[in-house]
């Protein structure tokens, strides 16, 4: 059972039906790929899909979770099919790894975000979670034109030492080798992570089937600014979710 919640022109619920995620599907496909399509994977199955739908019952959004209940599943997840998270396999509280987060290129509107960000801030607390994690993309296979934005991303935003994770992948970009004169802006789901206080790894994998480039992301619950947590929880208080 899923219990929508209304926020100015959207509703948000969870996926119920096979046919719930065929439609997540077939937007991922649009956002990602540009053209319709379908956009599924193994890990559909394991995952809850989150749809944010508008008043006439368009789905506009949408994110897949993995819930871990340790860092003891996170093999099972997609990240560790590209990054070495054995650092991150000793944690003991719940994890979340957030994936496929797309929003219809049309749709310009920040409440769509606000109601994803409280949905998913009243599942952290109601699960106790404590890590989130995931991969965030840059458009394109060119390292080039984001040398900025991975030269700050390796000053101000890597993680600790004992939790970042290795490299896995089998095309990859270092940001300390990176040309830093490309000034093309970070992703802003990105720096939506890294206001929360959120890292990342030290490179960047290219992943040519979906024509991206992505960075191991990664947000500790207990590390986000306390004026931040309370504007999450503001929006999450009246979203019933289950």
């Amino acid at each position: 059972m899923t219990i929508p919640f209304h926020k100015g022109h959207y509703t948000a619920r969870f996926a119920v039906s096979a046919r719930d995620v065929g439609v997540c599907q077939r937007l991922r496909h649009q956002c990602f790929f540009g053209r319709p399509g379908v956009d599924a994977d193994r890990f559909d199955l394991l995952c809850r899909h989150l749809m944010i739908e508008n008043e006439a019952g368009r789905l506009v959004a949408t994110v897949r979770l993995f819930e871990m209940a340790s860092g003891a599943a996170l093999s099972c997840g997609y990240a560790a099919q590209y990054y070495d998270l054995r650092g991150l396999a000793a944690i003991g509280s719940p994890m979340i790894e957030i994936g496929r987060f797309c929003v219809a290129a049309d749709v310009l509107d920040a409440d769509v975000l606000r109601v994803a960000w409280g949905h998913l801030t009243q599942l952290v607390d109601r699960q106790h979670v404590g890590l989130l994690f995931g991969c965030t993309s840059f458009a394109g296979t060119d390292a080039a034109p984001y040398g900025q934005a991975f030269a700050q991303l390796a000053r101000c935003h890597l993680g600790p030492d004992t939790l970042r994770p290795g490299m896995k992948a089998c095309e990859t970009v270092r940001f300390a080798q990176m040309d830093h004169a490309g000034t093309t802006p970070m992703p802003s789901l990105l720096r939506t992570y890294l206001a929360m206080g959120g890292w990342v790894g030290d490179h960047a994998v290219i992943d040519r089937s979906l024509n991206t480039m992505h960075v191991f992301t990664c947000l500790e619950v207990a590390k986000v600014p306390p004026a931040r947590a309370r504007a999450l929880r503001a929006l999450a208080q009246d979203a019933p979710l289950s």
